[in-house]
């Protein structure tokens, strides 16, 4: 498993995902923000705070790699083997861009890698955890023609092209690990710590090309473009408390995590150059303008923080097992700085998470053991233009079981569905978005660190 985990790594960190995408709303602060959960808390509304599951990894607490599964053979103290889990997803979203003021619409289409991570127990009640994924997106282009007037005069002369374009965004590589205390010998009560340590990169490439349209006077086009590129270790800590209820049939389970403030080190490229556009070898620069390269300075990481409680009934051979959660989450945007600048298309937002799973009594036929899940979420975008951008969406989703060929029972493996729809935007705004996203999640649980009984 660990082999196969590297190489699913390699293959998405060096293999570009297709992608049509153009979202004008991303050429603001840091971009478009990504999910940031794996897909099965994401078919959930995407709570997370308090949500733990023995076959999927939430990264975004890791209190809860403390909960890895650990077994004992009978009259040992030790751990004999635990259970390591490769989560893996990606999306394939449609997007439909409309303003309020037209019937028309512009749709992109785009398949992108949402993450993979890798589980593994060291110890009872201690777990690790290491993988990639995405935090932002950039990716925008915009044109613009239009007519332009003799300033005396009155009179159009001249047509004019103005071509804005955006590409980038940001990664988290982490590796974290988490622990859990249990606080009397029954063990129905327990609190667990975990931290993620990880390393924040990224880049920033935007562009403005301006071309004067004319019949009989060829004009040379100019290109306004500022490159930055970002990195910096970057940690986030969290806290989960569970107690088990009704002779431990259900559980009630606390959490919060969050990072505080971070600074990102930048360096910038600023240029300013003429160029022509040629068929074989595309833009190609004529004559610098101005070429400022290697700029350092400081891009300013905001904090941010999630809380949320979880009720968990446990499934068994009689009865159906159900989970319902909530979550709330704050990002503190009004502290993003970018080169010491204050950002005024970034505002604090805030996000209401609501979502529950269902189990239902395991039967003969294979939709009974198929996991159901659903939730809400809603809350304004970080993007402040003007006035808020209202968000809300509603997801759903399945766990699909898959028996291995060989029949091994200790390896389990969930095909996770995700679908979510989502309306960012509303006739107030300088356009609305509509979203369909389907994320498609992989995880592989086997076990580990077995001691072979026989050669």
């Amino acid at each position: 498993m660990i082999r196969f985990s590297l190489s699913v790594l390699l293959i998405i960190c060096f293999f570009p995902a297709f992608s049509q995408d153009n979202s004008p709303y991303s050429r603001y602060g840091m971009g478009d923000v990504v999910p940031s959960t794996n897909v099965s808390s994401r078919s959930m509304g995407g709570i997370s705070a308090a949500y733990n599951d023995p076959f999927s990894i939430n990264f975004n607490n890791p209190a809860s790699y403390g909960s890895f599964q650990t077994f004992r053979e009978q009259n040992s103290k030790k751990m004999t083997y635990g259970r390591a889990i490769l989560d893996v997803g990606m999306n394939i979203e449609n997007r439909t861009l409309r303003a309020p003021s037209s019937t028309e619409k512009f749709t992109a289409s785009n398949v992108l890698f949402s993450h993979v991570q890798l589980g593994l127990p060291i110890r009872p009640n201690w777990g690790l955890s290491f993988g990639l994924r995405p935090i932002s997106r950039i990716s925008y282009k915009i044109s613009k023609t239009e007519q332009l007037f003799d300033p005396n005069t009155g009179l159009p002369i001249d047509s004019a092209g103005t071509l804005n374009q955006g590409d980038g965004g940001s990664y988290m590589a982490s590796l974290g690990t988490g622990f859990k205390i249990d606080l009397n010998k029954a063990k129905s009560q327990s609190i667990s710590f975990g931290i993620n340590g990880g390393y924040l990169f990224g880049r920033k490439d935007y562009s403005t090309r301006r071309t004067i349209l004319n019949d009989t006077i060829q004009y040379t086009s100019g290109n306004a473009e500022t490159k930055t590129s970002f990195g910096n270790i970057n940690f986030n800590a969290g806290f989960q408390y569970q107690a088990l209820l009704k002779q431990k049939t259900m559980a009630l389970t606390i959490g919060v995590y969050g990072n505080w403030k971070q600074n990102l080190n930048a360096t910038q490229d600023v240029i300013r150059e003429t160029y022509v556009f040629d068929e074989t070898a595309g833009n190609t620069r004529l004559d610098s303008v101005s070429d400022k390269t290697n700029i350092k300075g400081t891009i300013v990481y905001p904090s941010s923080y999630t809380a949320g409680i979880a009720f968990e009934k446990f499934p068994s051979l009689k009865t159906a097992g159900w989970l319902v959660g909530v979550d709330f989450a704050q990002h503190n945007w009004d502290e993003y700085r970018f080169y010491g600048q204050v950002d005024n298309t970034v505002k604090t937002n805030w996000e209401l998470r609501i979502g529950g799973q269902l189990t239902p009594v395991p039967k003969s036929n294979y939709f009974s053991n198929v996991r159901y899940r659903a939730g809400l979420f809603l809350g304004p975008d970080y993007i402040h233009i003007d006035r808020d951008l209202p968000v809300m969406g509603a997801s759903f989703g399945l766990g699909l079981p898959l028996v291995p060929a060989n029949r091994q029972i200790n390896q389990v493996t969930f095909i996770n569905l995700g679908f979510e729809y989502i309306k960012r935007g509303n006739n107030d705004n300088l356009l609305k978005e509509n979203l369909f996203r389907m994320s498609i999640g992989l995880s592989l649980s086997d076990l580990w660190f077995a001691k072979k009984k026989y050669d």
